[in-house]
């Protein structure tokens, strides 16, 4: 954290040639899980976007009588009238950015193509901050819609490790997490769990005692698994946080983002970079040195409008989190 942060010649020691193997190896950097499963709105075209969404239902009635009837009461063969209601929920798109500064030297002496390393680690970074984001609220822009764990738990989506007899009771039955979503009007298609899950649900038994493998996504895409028919995923880009919860699953559809910017590098040799003192840290041109500067620009909602099942918002939720043992 800070802006005095900067590649030196250690940091970069290992790009540097030597008679090594020159091969680096690396993670497969892994961008946002969230983005992944949510559905994706068509890019913004400015920094809000406002989404109206049905908030009351009409209400029909059956006719009693024909209106014919002269001899009966006046309100026989009348329609009823109702109204419909929309509210407006917003997406607000907020910017994601980085600067990432190198001396000239340091890029004169390594034998790569530095930026080309670097940007997928960013691409890792940004995906991680909107995951901690929309799960957790973590550092969340204050224009945000709460986060997926807060909306949860006030709708009362929550159930406990342990609460059930094992852990297919605790997502599958009819107390367990999947059916407080259920509860609220929604079908559950997925869900997020961590590491630690992973090995929990690898070789989970049904009730029955049918062995409930997780499936492997075809393409060998790692932590892409499937379920009992539900997407899974299991991140390891350090955002999701199982302390907090074991487990988030919902109607990931419910859930939509837009890009309003999508990710742009610019590498400049001439700018100055100060902190938020304005006190200079870098000054490019003079140092001869080199800063790549990644921008992206974004925002989700939860629209929740109305359904049957559940008519008050507080209460309702697409989302249902497993959390640790109390």
């Amino acid at each position: 954290m800070g802006y005095d942060s900067v590649i030196t010649r250690a940091n970069a020691a290992a790009l540097i040639p030597e008679e090594v193997s020159r091969e680096i190896i690396k993670e497969v950097p892994q961008a946002s899980t969230c983005l992944s499963l949510m559905r994706k709105l068509p890019n913004m075209s400015r920094k809000q976007l406002r989404m109206p969404i049905l908030s009351a239902f009409p209400t029909a009635y059956w006719v009693t009588g024909e209106a014919d009837q002269v001899e009966t009461p006046a309100s026989h063969g009348l329609k009823q009238t109702t109204k419909v209601e929309w509210a407006d929920k917003y997406i607000n798109a907020e910017e994601i950015a980085v600067v990432v500064p190198i001396a000239q030297q340091v890029l004169d002496d390594v034998d790569y193509d530095i930026w080309a390393e670097v940007k997928p680690a960013i691409v890792e970074e940004f995906g991680r901050i909107i995951d901690l984001a929309i799960l957790y609220g973590t550092n969340a822009p204050a224009t945000f819609p709460s986060d997926i764990l807060t909306l949860a738990t006030a709708a009362g989506n929550v159930v406990a490790l342990g609460t059930g007899t094992d852990l297919y009771d605790d997502v599958w039955s009819e107390n367990g997490v999947l059916q407080t979503i259920r509860s609220d009007g929604y079908r559950p298609n997925g869900f997020v769990a961590g590491l630690t899950m992973e090995g929990r649900l690898d070789g989970l038994r049904s009730s029955d005692g049918q062995i409930l493998n997780l499936v492997a996504n075809p393409q060998g895409q790692e932590g892409v698994y499937t379920i009992k028919g539900m997407r899974a995923r299991v991140p390891t880009n350090g955002a999701f946080d199982e302390t907090q919860s074991l487990m988030i699953a919902g109607n990931w559809n419910k859930a939509v983002f837009s890009i309003r910017q999508d990710m742009t590098f610019d590498i400049a040799s001439e700018a100055t970079i100060t902190d938020s003192t304005g006190a200079v840290q870098y000054n490019l041109f003079m140092q001869d040195m080199k800063a790549l500067r990644c921008v992206m620009r974004m925002g989700w909602q939860i629209p929740n409008p109305i359904n049957r099942i559940q008519s008050t918002e507080g209460l309702r939720c697409a989302f249902g989190v497993l959390t640790p043992a109390a």
